[in-house]
């Protein structure tokens, strides 16, 4: 019989609501409690979905994956993710929900530096290599930390371009005041608000390519960056790999 959500998650949530509407609630509690609030959520999602699968594995097998896609879909592809919109929801910090080499093609993209390392990041890495066929190929994009740091302590240009391409739409855009400001937000990315998640490792080709030829990637190299697959806006400031299992 399918489990249904625990209801100590909702009653949790019912008690980080109330000590959030409390006007004592300090700053330091109240940023803690709004991540603890996502994080209900996201586990709400996986359960139900595990509930359907407890042991883990989805009965179909499709041929391309994405994940952590968000709106950003790619014809032909099976989304996995947290949160909706998805075809599965499923936190794959938990594991990918899918049978051992059954995968040609798995693409991500400003996904990984979004879980922490290293423990749920080795372990996707070590899941993508277990589902993906002989020859199969993993397609991952991050921003590239390389990029940002090779023009530290500073390059107005490149930082007014960063600003326009990346934060224009943030509150905390009139807080950018520096280059080490956008050091910090490539790192870090610590901005409280609900409509973005922060960043908890940075990468380059030369951690990617360790990372995942630790996991037991026979190869891994430069991606020639294909807007077919990939989003055009995610293009400037990052860095694809190519890993072959």
């Amino acid at each position: 019989m399918p489990l249904s959500p625990s209801p100590s998650l909702d009653y949790l949530k019912e008690q980080i609501t109330a000590v959030l509407e409390d006007p004592a609630t300090g700053h330091g509690l109240s940023r803690t409690l709004r991540a603890a609030t996502k994080e209900i959520e996201i586990s709400r999602f996986h359960r139900t979905s595990s509930s359907a699968w407890p042991n883990g594995r989805i009965d179909t097998a499709p041929a391309n994956v994405q994940i952590g896609g968000g709106a950003h879909r790619i014809e032909g592809f099976f989304n996995i993710d947290a949160v909706p919109p998805a075809d599965l929801l499923w936190d794959v910090r938990e594991g990918i929900p899918l049978q051992d080499g059954s995968v040609q093609c798995m693409f991500s993209e400003h996904f990984v530096e979004h879980i922490d390392y290293p423990r749920s990041a080795k372990l996707y890495a070590q899941e993508a290599h277990r589902v993906l066929a002989s020859g199969g190929r993993l397609i991952t994009g991050v921003p590239d930390a390389a990029f940002l740091l090779k023009h530290y302590p500073a390059n107005p240009g490149l930082a007014d371009e960063m600003v326009k391409r990346w934060y224009s739409k943030r509150d905390c855009v009139g807080d950018i005041n520096t280059f080490l400001d956008l050091i910090n937000y490539m790192f870090r990315d610590q901005g409280d608000t609900p409509n973005y998640t922060p960043h908890h490792w940075a990468y380059d080709q030369e951690k990617l390519t360790q990372m995942f030829r630790e996991a037991g990637f026979e190869s891994v190299e430069a991606w020639d960056f294909d807007p077919a697959i990939a989003n055009p806006k995610r293009q400037w400031g990052s860095v694809y790999v190519l890993a072959t299992k």
